[in-house]
């Protein structure tokens, strides 16, 4: 089983989207988004840029926990991960986000 992207639509009736792994794990989150469809839009930029290494900006949280950000080609983030312990851990979760992304289905929660 791949893992899939979530679109979820917020209190505030914003959307946002996650990818999680095959096993449920959130590895990406995105930012809040006002329509739907620029939330399919944000998808669809992890999709065609999860693959690119260089596309990943590597970074350690305020906490001094490790995490990532995944950046578009125009520099913007279109997805953040959640923080892990070492650098191997973020490491890891960048090498999931890059075999999972690519094609992974959409579930839309907001229906």
């Amino acid at each position: 089983m791949s893992g899939t992207f979530e679109i979820k639509k917020a209190k505030d009736g914003e959307f946002y989207f996650h990818l999680k792994a095959s096993n449920g794990q959130i590895i990406l989150a995105s930012e809040m988004y006002v329509g739907k469809s620029s939330a399919e839009n944000g998808i669809e930029s992890v999709k065609k840029n999860a693959s690119n290494d260089a596309h990943y900006e590597r970074k350690e949280s305020k906490n001094g926990q490790h995490m990532f950000n995944l950046k578009a080609a125009n520099h913007q983030v279109i997805g953040t991960s959640e923080t892990y312990t070492t650098t191997s851990a973020r490491d890891a979760g960048i090498e999931s986000v890059k075999a999972n992304a690519p094609e992974a289905p959409i579930h839309d929660l907001t229906a």
